[in-house]
Parts: structure tokens; C-alpha cells; sequence
């Protein structure tokens, strides 16, 4: 369990879940990052990648969950330019474009909504 994210654009609010990390995908680029992050884990198929702000939240609330001697792939893609990807650092919090051609690590998020 990694807290709760704000909705937007009128969305509710979710709470956010990481893979453990026996499911952590390494040395992989952006595309199959997005691909691989959706596959079945622990009978669930509703995994991705986590978007920018998520990963975020990651960082803040469980970075001891991570390889801090890594960097670990967004969904969110560079707004500048479509070649990058933006990735997450866990040992100082920082977030970075990548290009998406890079290998990187990657580990996918659930999302479950909060019904009020």
C-alpha cells in the first residue's frame, strides 16, 4: 500500500498498490515496461505502469520498497518530446526524462478507487 491519490479532472480519489517486488521487471525499456507492467499478478489483471505522480507518492511513502540504485519507468511520457519517458529516482526522490529506448527497472501499481 503506497497512500491515496487525488482524483482529477472530477475522477474520485484512489488508493494506490505496488507489485512486490518478486514481480519487479529489470534491465527493460519504456515499451515493454507499459507492456510487461499489465500482465497477470496474483490473479489480478488490472496492473500498470504508474504514471508520473504516482510514482511520486512511491518515492515519498514506501522508497525502502525500491532498489535505490535505480531508476524505475513512468507511464508518462515527455510532453516536449515523444522519444522520452519520464522515471523515477528512490534515492533522493528525483524524477528525470529517460529516452524510452533505455533499460531501466519498472514494477507495476494497482489503483482502487474510494467509493465516498
Amino acid at each position: 500500500y503506497a497512500g491515496i491519490i487525488g482524483g482529477t479532472d472530477n475522477q474520485p480519489d484512489y488508493a494506490l498498490i505496488h507489485a512486490t517486488v518478486d514481480f519487479e521487471l529489470f534491465d527493460i525499456n519504456w515499451q515493454d515496461a507499459i507492456t510487461r507492467a499489465q500482465e497477470l499478478i496474483n490473479e489480478f489483471t488490472d496492473w500498470s505502469l504508474p504514471d508520473r505522480r504516482e510514482a511520486r507518492l512511491l518515492s515519498i511513502n514506501t522508497p525502502d520498497s525500491f532498489d535505490v540504485d535505480d531508476w524505475y519507468w513512468t507511464s508518462t511520457q515527455h510532453a516536449d518530446d515523444s522519444g522520452y519517458a519520464w522515471v523515477q529516482n528512490f534515492d533522493d526522490g528525483t524524477q528525470y526524462d529517460g529516452h524510452k529506448s533505455y533499460e531501466g527497472s519498472a514494477r507495476a501499481v494497482r489503483r482502487l478507487l474510494i467509493i465516498q
